[in-house]
């Protein structure tokens, strides 16, 4: 059920059932940090792994040492000053914290979200959520809560309404190796932004099955329809005579009998308006009666870097 009631939530949530919440970077999908058996239902419930971790979130930086010990000082100041945000921090965890949430290591991802809808609902709780997000695992993230209840609908008691998510692409997963910045995954917070107060920041673009955080998968994000990414669709179309092709480009339309359906994420150019409109036109294109998706990549700079990472996790091959 799609609503707006923050306390029928909080009923569901002290149940240990599970609850869709928004955040600034996509829907969540909610539960009791403390509860073993709401965490287990969120691995059940995506089809998961349970060698993938799972992001606790946190109503400010105060709460940080009930989920963490050992915290670097770099990770104090990044918190400071982009929490509430899409910064998720890789920490050393407090023994209490569930080994299902951290898929056996000995670290914890932890983040505070920018939602004034989910922190509401955080300072009304006694306990933490684990929040991956709220769609099967591996497919189109969700950034609207019709999203979530096209995946969910009949499983979930509260999908809280919060709107389209602001940001629209995950956070930036960030860790520590002795005095080392760390970024296991690209996401809205940008690596100069990070750089500027901590300086270099080293990138671990792991793909192994057993990841230290979310999102480090091979194949991600995936539309259920085949999709290729190419710097060239008309040219891509035409050498691999793709027809009734959906396309999502970047800034300008692109002309070609080929296509059939167009999606054009940001007109101005504005690579935030891009990250924010991406996996709603993903969601469209994979409904629609395309045979194909196939993605323009993005200008490789900023934003550009962590939308193209998205859409080769999208487009690849290897299961």
């Amino acid at each position: 059920m799609i609503t707006k009631d923050i306390e029928k939530a909080l009923e569901v949530l002290k149940q240990g059932k599970l609850v869709a919440i928004p955040t600034e970077t996509v829907y969540g999908l909610a539960g009791n940090a403390c509860n073993e058996t709401a965490i287990t239902s969120i691995f059940a419930l995506k089809q998961r792994p349970t060698t993938n971790p799972l992001i606790v979130h946190i109503k400010s930086i105060k709460d940080l040492e009930k989920v963490s010990e050992n915290i670097p000082y770099k990770a104090y100041i990044l918190a400071e000053h982009f929490w509430p945000g899409p910064l998720t921090l890789i920490l050393p965890k407090k023994p209490e914290v569930s080994s299902l949430i951290t898929a056996g290591n000995d670290t914890v991802a932890v983040r505070v979200p920018d939602h004034p809808m989910t922190i509401e609902l955080l300072n009304k709780l006694d306990f933490p959520l684990v929040a991956p997000s709220a769609n099967p695992y591996g497919s189109i993230s969700p950034t609207s809560p019709k999203h979530v209840a096209g995946y969910f609908d009949s499983e979930l008691e509260v999908i809280l309404d919060g709107g389209a998510c602001r940001i629209g692409i995950e956070s930036t997963i960030v860790g520590f190796e002795k005095e080392e910045v760390i970024v296991y995954r690209l996401g809205s917070l940008l690596l100069d932004e990070i750089e500027t107060l901590v300086g270099p920041v080293k990138l671990k673009n792991s793909t192994s099955a057993n990841p230290q955080a979310p999102g480090m998968q091979e194949k991600h994000y995936a539309p259920n329809k085949q999709s290729y990414l190419t710097e060239n669709v008309d040219q891509f179309l035409t050498l691999n005579s793709l027809s009734n092709a959906g396309v999502i480009s970047f800034q300008s339309e692109i002309l070609s009998p080929r296509i059939s359906q167009q999606i054009v994420l940001s007109p101005k150019g504005d690579l935030k308006e891009a990250s924010r409109n991406l996996y709603k036109a993903m969601h469209q294109l994979d409904l629609s009666s395309v045979d194909c998706i196939v993605f323009e990549s993005m200008p490789k700079v900023g934003l550009g870097r962590t939308i193209n990472d998205k859409l080769n996790r999208a487009t690849t091959k290897k299961q």
